[in-house]
C-alpha cells in the first residue's frame, strides 16, 4: 500500500482550470483570484489557515512566469503546498501556436493561466484537525453534521423515543442542518458513539426514555468532545450555534497551533536546531540566489515554502551565505 494515501498516490483527482487572456494585467489578475478562492476554501470551509505567497525561481512550475500557492502547516510540523495558481505568460502559447485576433485585427499570442488542488486538500484536513479517535470534520464540509442515536430498552422504548428524535430531526432539517438519525438495533448505542466519533460526525445528539421525562437532550461536540445537557425545545437553535461554533473553533485551534510553531532566525546554526528540535514553519532571510537555496535543501531537507505576498520588508543577512537579504522568506520540511 502507498503511504500517505491523499498526498501520493499514483491518480489524483483534481479540479483544474486555463484561461488565456488578451493582456499580461488580466491573466495576472486571474492568477491571483483563483489563488485568493482557493485560501477561502481552505480556511472557511476546511478550516485551515494557509499562508499566500509566491514560489522561488526553483520552484515554479515548469515554463511558469510565476508560481503562487497555499502553504499550510499540519500537526506534525511539516508544511503542505495545499492549492496553486500559475501565471504561464505567453511560453506555453508561443509553444503550441495559441493565438487571437486583437482588436486592431492583428494576431497575437495569448497570456495564460492554470490553476488546481486536488485530493490532497482531503490529506490536509485529515492532518490538520483529525485525533486519536478518529476523524474530525468541520461542519461546513461534513455530509452529516449531526447523528442522533436513541437510548432505550426494548422496542416500545425506541418507539416512544423516535416519536421526539424524529421531531428534532425535522426541525434541524428545516434548518438546513444534515441530520441522521441512527435507530438500528443491531448495533448498543456505546458502539453506534465509537462508531460516529471515528467517523468525525461534528455534533451527536443521545435521547433515552430518562431525557423524555427530563425533557432534555445530551449533546456531544466532535471537536472538543464536550458534552452539555441541552433542553428539548431549545435544541436546534442551540445546534445551530454550535455548529457555527465548532467550524470557527477548529480554524482557530488550527492557527495557534501554527503561530505556535512559526519562529524566526536569524543564523544557521539556530535554523538547523529549530527544523530538528521545533518542526514548522521557519522565518529566515535568505539572500535570494538558486544555488544558496539549494545547498540549504541538501544540508536540512527544508526547502523555500512560499515568498508571502505582502510580505514584510526588513534588512537582514542570509542565514546561509551572510549576503544582504530585505525580507524573510519561509522554510519549512514537507509532506
Amino acid at each position: 500500500m502507498r503511504t500517505r494515501l491523499f498526498l501520493r498516490t499514483a491518480e489524483f483527482l483534481w479540479q483544474e482550470g486555463h484561461t488565456a487572456h488578451a493582456t499580461r494585467e488580466e491573466a495576472i489578475e486571474e492568477t491571483l483570484k483563483m489563488l485568493d478562492v482557493y485560501a477561502d476554501f481552505a480556511e472557511n470551509w476546511l478550516a485551515v489557515p494557509v499562508i499566500k505567497g509566491v514560489k522561488t525561481a526553483s520552484e515554479r512550475f515548469a515554463g511558469a512566469d510565476d508560481t503562487y500557492c497555499i502553504e499550510a502547516l499540519m500537526q506534525d510540523g511539516k508544511a503542505l503546498q495545499a492549492g496553486t495558481s500559475h501565471f504561464l505568460g505567453q511560453n506555453f502559447a508561443k509553444a503550441f501556436d495559441v493565438k487571437f485576433a486583437a482588436k486592431d485585427g492583428k494576431l497575437d499570442y495569448v497570456w495564460a493561466t492554470s490553476w488546481g488542488v486536488s485530493t490532497r486538500l482531503m490529506g490536509a484536513l485529515i492532518m490538520s484537525h483529525s485525533d486519536n479517535n478518529g476523524l474530525v470534520i468541520p461542519p461546513k464540509l461534513a455530509p452529516v453534521q449531526v447523528v442522533i442515536v436513541p437510548v432505550y430498552k426494548g422496542e416500545e422504548g425506541l418507539k416512544n423515543v423516535s416519536v421526539t428524535a424524529n421531531q428534532i430531526k425535522q426541525k434541524l432539517q428545516q434548518k438546513n442542518i444534515s441530520v441522521k438519525y441512527d435507530d438500528r438495533d443491531t448495533q448498543r448505542p456505546g458502539w453506534k458513539f465509537a462508531e460516529y466519533e471515528l467517523k468525525g460526525i461534528p455534533v451527536r445528539i443521545a435521547i433515552g426514555e430518562r431525557d423524555l421525562a427530563s425533557g432534555t437532550v445530551e449533546v456531544a461536540r466532535r471537536d472538543t468532545l464536550s458534552k452539555e445537557v441541552v433542553k428539548i425545545e431549545e435544541v436546534e437553535t442551540y445546534i445551530q450555534k454550535l455548529l457555527d461554533e465548532i467550524q470557527a473553533n477548529l480554524y482557530k485551534r488550527a492557527l495557534e497551533r501554527r503561530d505556535a510553531m512559526t519562529v524566526k532566525v536569524d543564523t544557521y546554526d539556530e535554523f538547523k536546531k529549530i527544523l530538528d528540535e521545533k518542526p514548522g514553519f521557519v522565518l529566515a532571510h535568505w539572500d535570494g540566489t538558486p544555488e544558496t537555496e539549494e545547498k540549504i535543501k541538501e544540508e536540512t531537507k527544508a526547502t523555500i515554502r512560499c515568498i508571502p505576498l505582502n510580505n514584510t520588508l526588513e534588512q537582514g543577512r542570509c542565514i546561509y551565505s551572510g549576503k544582504p537579504s530585505s525580507q524573510r522568506v519561509v522554510f519549512a520540511r514537507a509532506n
